[in-house]
């Protein structure tokens, strides 16, 4: 009796997911481009803030369901457990392809259980969903930094000081990296 209610538990989860319309992961382009604009602002003393309402606004797939799923993948995570991250949040991306952040926060569980060229896989499809993720695109200098190209994790860490100039980790490893390749131009 109680697989038969797991089954229709993960049934009734599975049309849910099917029936999520696709509007309902459209970011407000008009809201975020204006939180990216006041990102920019070099002089913004409020850039955490900000900073975190561009993550809400990415975190919010429009459905209960996967933001469920989104939330349970980031506990894991917390609690140290790459494997039950890594389920729910292949379990996000199987039903919400089109949601960027399903995508980075499954790369992030790839990066700490070490899986790189997963990890790799998945930024690249958070950035191709949306290109302005300076989470995804630190991420993506982490691994190139780990992975032995320091001048590959320059160029990522000034893309993401491009979009968002704030993070005093990524000033740092972009002061560092420019001494340890010689500050070229890449």
């Amino acid at each position: 009796m109680r697989s038969v209610s797991l089954i229709l538990k993960y049934t009734v989860t599975a049309l849910s997911l099917i029936l999520t319309p696709a509007s309902a992961f459209a970011d407000d382009a008009a809201d975020l481009d204006a939180l990216f604009e006041q990102l920019s602002d070099t002089e913004n003393e409020n850039w955490q803030e900000v900073e975190n309402k561009i993550w809400q606004a990415w975190s919010d797939s429009g459905s209960d369901t996967l933001d469920l799923l989104l939330e349970r993948g980031r506990a894991a995570l917390q609690a140290g457990d790459v494997n039950a991250a890594i389920w729910h949040l292949s379990s996000l991306v199987d039903h919400a392809p089109e949601f960027a952040e399903g995508w980075n926060a499954r790369a992030t569980a790839y990066f700490q259980a070490g899986l790189y060229g997963p990890s790799i896989n998945d930024i690249q499809v958070t950035l191709s969903l949306n290109p302005r993720h300076f989470g995804a695109l630190t991420g993506l200098a982490l691994i190139m930094e780990e992975l032995g190209y320091p001048k590959d994790a320059l160029a990522a860490y000034r893309e993401v000081l491009a979009i968002h100039p704030h993070r005093p980790d990524v000033i740092s490893a972009v002061e560092r990296l420019e001494k340890e390749v010689g500050g070229l131009d890449l």
